[in-house]
């Protein structure tokens, strides 16, 4: 059995989570058994019995490896941990290697990376050298991205749709200020916000404030491959969200919510498939949307980056069984 072990929350967000169910999909495809470790965080637990996995809750302030063990004793059969939740710890590690299981991290800098069996950190852009675990892979290659873009890449030529997604949650509400921006600037837009989006009210105001514009509100959509497909270019954060989107050929402007994110928005802008405008904190988009060429960033977005990373990941890890 493999177990994914999650944080996941408004204040973590909720893209480690969707990362997470698309490697599980692709394990369970192949005939593998697949349950989540998931903090206490009902949305986040429905999300996932939603996909037809099994979910285990524990708190997510309890001791680094004071209750792996007892989780794993009472799975029974787990061989394979798979840590979505970037900075493991030493003692949590260490834990999970006791009981015997190999331990997978993803974008890891914690100390308890040096003990993963693979260490799998496609969004580290920056100081890859230091990386540690016994197997490390890095580089938009393994990005773990939604196989049901297939369905919808093509190319773009010109800029008529905008698109704002900024994350399941949306921890700091860059929504409200990108939303701000886009009223006054007179743009077309659709926002679309996730199932743990706690700012609605505010949103709300800018909607209903007179505006030059016309901007769209949308809740947590069926499919965001499906949504993304309709717009020339998105305004995103710096995780997985904006590389789904280039898979699609759907140009990015990248704000960081968390400073780690800034490597993403500049590798993107150097992939020639985005913008990076900045930390959220100090957020101006005007430069962002000056000399767009869509066209030739939709190409280069296609050229980039596929959508074989999952199987990639996949393979890597079903190796590891014994």
């Amino acid at each position: 059995m493999f177990v994914f072990c999650i944080e996941s929350s408004h204040t973590r967000g909720l893209g480690h989570l969707y990362r997470s169910l698309t490697l599980a999909d692709e394990l369970a495809h192949s005939g593998r058994s697949v349950c989540f470790a998931v903090n206490r965080h009902e949305a986040s637990h429905d999300i996932v019995k939603a996909r037809g996995f099994a979910v285990y809750g524990y708190d997510i302030y309890a001791d680094a490896g004071s209750w792996e063990l007892e989780l794993i004793r009472a799975l029974g059969s787990a061989t394979i941990w798979v840590n979505d939740r970037l900075n493991t710890q030493a003692a949590h590690a260490k834990a999970i290697a006791a009981a015997g299981l190999k331990l997978v991290t993803f974008d890891d800098r914690g100390d308890g990376a040096a003990f993963a069996d693979l260490n799998v950190s496609a969004l580290v852009f920056e100081d890859t050298a230091a990386l540690k675990g016994k197997d490390v892979r890095s580089g938009v290659d393994f990005m773990i991205l939604n196989p049901e873009i297939e369905l919808y890449r093509r190319h773009r030529d010109s800029l008529t749709s905008i698109l704002v997604t900024m994350g399941g949650a949306d921890t700091y509400g860059v929504t409200i200020k990108v939303a701000q921006w886009l009223r006054d600037n007179a743009m077309h837009a659709t926002i679309v916000t996730g199932p743990a989006f706690q700012h609605k009210d505010e949103l709300d105001i800018i909607l209903q404030g007179k505006a030059e514009g016309f901007l769209t509100h949308r809740g947590a959509v069926a499919s965001l491959a499906q949504e993304m497909a309709g717009h020339d270019i998105a305004i995103t954060g710096g995780g997985v969200t904006p590389f789904e989107a280039c898979a699609g050929g759907l140009p990015c402007i990248v704000i960081a919510n968390e400073d780690f994110e800034i490597p993403v928005g500049r590798a993107l802008e150097k992939l020639g498939c985005g913008r990076f405008a900045g930390h959220h904190s100090t957020l101006d988009l005007t430069p962002a949307f000056e000399g767009l060429s869509i066209g030739t960033m939709s190409r280069a977005a296609l050229d980039a980056v596929d959508l074989e990373g999952v199987r990639r990941v996949g393979s890597l890890i079903k190796g590891l069984e014994t």
